[in-house]
């Protein structure tokens, strides 16, 4: 035998070896259960710590005193922009509600649509904030809010309306504090007692008095929907403002309602609409018509408050002072006259509502709607202009008959084909009527939506003439649109707060293009320097717009210089005509008026007087008899001797009137008046 194969026969006897088992990994010996309850113990105890710092301080900055005594009405102060007080205003209020005295549809309004948790929350209610904050994500923006009925009513009680998360602290604090020491039919009381109806009106009684004529315990089912609806946007929806607004807000009361289980679904839709029954104060507060304006925004930026508060706002005194004397200077017998003056970013400066505030506190700035007339004819050759059409272009100054309807210039003049900037300035009904007929009323309509027109404008031919009424203020704003180039313009009494980069970037506005403005002021200057507005001229480049309705009811100058946009209104209230009105007349001379006194450098010098019965000088010694008088710009003597006479002609002396004075002279003189009777 081999001694390999000896070998292989002595490794078949052998047993197999066992398997190694794995070796056990390292472990770490455990820490002792008493250091491991330190630890946490100290990070609960900095936890605590930082949650009764974080309390004491919001007890001590959060007036809780003050959160179980009534509410005092709010007064607040406006100044103009150099901290001069220009209007004070306290609240319009009522005794306090009792809830057992209430109909059951009173607080059920309220609870449906403002906190429908509220007899089940301790204040704060995480679930509608967590509902609120969905509702929020799915809608891309604030659409609903999650604060409590009891938060609401706790937001009365501080000095300040910031946005801070130390006020939401403390408000979120008082909120408890009030939900410990009233019942939950008292909180309800005192919200209803309390809150904001819009129209300077605080509390349920106060609003059920002033927007229905009747007690809040006489309230039907319509109308504590309406009211309950209000308190989400209260100076948006006064009824007295937008009763269409308020109505739809009401019927969304009325489906919570049901929803809510308050009332069936039928009841909801078959309440019948709400009618007003506004209650006029014998006593209306003072103020100044720019105060009555601009005081809803203010009441929105102050918030309910115990203190008196100041709101500044844009009002420049100087410039307003200058308004009311330009209006006091050029009013005319029996009619009234409205002028509102802004800068190219719609920062209102100046407002004179009428003749007198006292006599008559109507706003014709804001409140008044009346026809446009020829200023409305912006639009149209905006129109025009984006349709190709340039300041040559030619158009046809001819009678037209459009869908039955035959306009007429109001001098009974047409001249044929003629230039567009003669047409505009001339201010040519016919020819605004075919423009608008050329390019289309929709392009028309449009090219006033984008300038900020926001009023219906009726689809008819007569729209070109300006026959859709809407306000001196909207209309003055679509012309600072065009000032600044920015669009659309919203004019604003209070300072615009603070945008963020992200809202800078989604509000960015829209522009004219170099082509349309550049032709648009090309227009507006023709109009003042050689057209119906030559009364408006300054020694600065001006643009502007006369415009003049039916039977001279309303007489309107329209126009811009250096940094202002100035609007004139004239008219009587009572929409009867005024003989002779017409708005190249006396709203061109005050808007001059005005002009010339508040931008420097605008006024026209008046040329130097002319001695139209000059006296002869004359001279008699011993060479005879010698003698000139200067007639015009020709000096004639004469002299007699013992020869006989002599006469003679020179220039004279006299320089000419500067040029500052020399004004264009007259092309034709065509009174504007729009539009003619159909």
């Amino acid at each position: 035998m081999r001694y390999d194969e000896d070998w292989d026969d002595r490794l078949d006897t052998l047993e197999p070896l066992p398997e190694l088992e794995p070796l056990a990994p390292d472990v770490e010996e455990p820490r002792p259960p008493r250091r491991r309850w330190i630890r946490k113990r100290y990070i609960a105890a900095g936890v605590v710590a930082l949650f009764m710092l974080l309390v004491g301080w919001l007890a001590i900055t959060a007036p809780l005193s003050r959160s179980l005594q009534p509410i005092a009405p709010p007064s607040i102060t406006l100044v103009a922009d150099d901290g001069t007080p220009i209007a004070r205003r306290g609240a319009l209020v009522a005794p306090p509600v009792r809830l057992s005295e209430l109909p059951a549809h009173v607080p059920q309004a309220f609870i449906a649509i403002e906190d429908r948790r509220y007899y089940r929350h301790w204040g704060i209610d995480p679930i509608g904030i967590a509902r609120a904050a969905w509702h929020n994500l799915l809608a891309g923006g604030v659409r609903e809010g999650g604060s409590t009925i009891t938060q609401q009513l706790a937001k009365g009680v501080f000095l300040s309306n910031d946005r801070s998360f130390g006020r939401k602290g403390r408000e979120a604090l008082i909120a408890f504090w009030l939900e410990a020491w009233l019942t939950k039919q008292e909180i309800l009381e005192r919200y209803l007692s309390n809150v904001y109806f819009g129209d300077n009106v605080y509390g349920i009684r106060a609003a059920a008095r002033h927007y229905f004529s009747r007690e809040p315990e006489e309230l039907t089912l319509g109308q504590a929907a309406m009211l309950a609806g209000l308190v989400k946007a209260p100076s948006r929806l006064a009824p007295t403002h937008n009763l269409s607004g308020a109505r739809a807000r009401g019927r969304v009361v009325l489906q919570a309602m049901a929803d809510a289980g308050f009332i069936t679904q039928k009841k909801a839709q078959s309440e019948p609409r709400v009618r007003l029954k506004v209650r006029h104060e014998r006593d209306m507060p003072t103020g100044t018509y720019f105060a009555d304006w601009v005081m809803p925004a203010a009441r929105d930026q102050a918030g309910a408050v115990y203190e008196r508060q100041e709101i500044r706002t844009t009002l420049d005194t100087r410039l307003q002072k200058l308004g009311e004397a330009a209006v006091r200077r050029g009013a005319i017998r029996g009619a009234q006259m409205a002028l509102v003056a802004m800068r190219p970013d719609g920062r209102v400066v100046a407002m004179v509502g009428g003749r007198d505030y006292r006599d008559s506190p109507f706003n014709r700035v804001t409140q008044a709607r009346r026809q446009p007339g020829s200023t409305f004819k912006l639009f149209v050759y905006l129109a025009a202009i984006r349709a190709g059409m340039t300041p040559d272009s030619p158009v046809l100054d001819k009678p037209v008959t459009i869908d039955g309807w035959s306009p007429t210039n109001s001098d009974g003049r047409y001249l044929g084909e003629i230039p567009l900037r003669r047409a505009f300035a001339r201010s040519s009904n016919v020819a605004a009527v075919r423009l608008a007929d050329q390019v289309g009323r929709k392009a028309v309509i449009q090219a006033a939506r984008d300038l900020g027109i926001t009023s219906p404008l009726a689809d008819t031919p007569s729209l070109a003439l300006g026959t859709s009424g809407m306000t001196l203020l909207e209309l003055t704003s679509a012309y600072a649109a065009v000032a600044g180039n920015n669009l659309p313009v919203r004019a604003y009494g209070l300072p615009k707060e603070q945008q963020g980069w992200i809202a800078t970037l989604w509000n960015r506005p829209k522009r004219l293009s170099t082509r349309e403005r550049d032709m648009l002021l090309d227009l507006l200057a023709a109009t003042v320097e050689r057209g119906t507005g030559r009364n408006a001229q300054l020694a600065v480049d001006a643009f502007g717009k006369t415009g003049t309705t039916q039977d001279a009811r309303d007489a309107i100058f329209v126009g811009f210089a250096g940094d202002l946009v100035v609007g004139v209104w004239v008219g009587r209230d009572d929409n009867q005509p005024v003989p002779g009105l017409a708005g190249g007349g006396v709203p061109a001379r005050v808007w001059r008026d005005f002009m010339s006194h508040a931008i420097p450098g605008a006024a026209i010098r008046a040329p130097e007087p002319v001695d139209e019965d000059p006296e002869p000088v004359i001279q008699l010694d011993e060479n005879g008899l010698n003698g000139s008088i200067d007639v015009g710009p020709v000096q004639f003597g004469v002299s007699a001797d013992g020869e006989g006479v002599t006469l003679s002609a020179q220039p004279s002396d006299t320089p000419p009137p500067p040029p500052e004075s020399r004004r264009p002279p007259p092309e034709e003189v065509d009174p504007d008046m729009e539009p003619p009777r159909f």
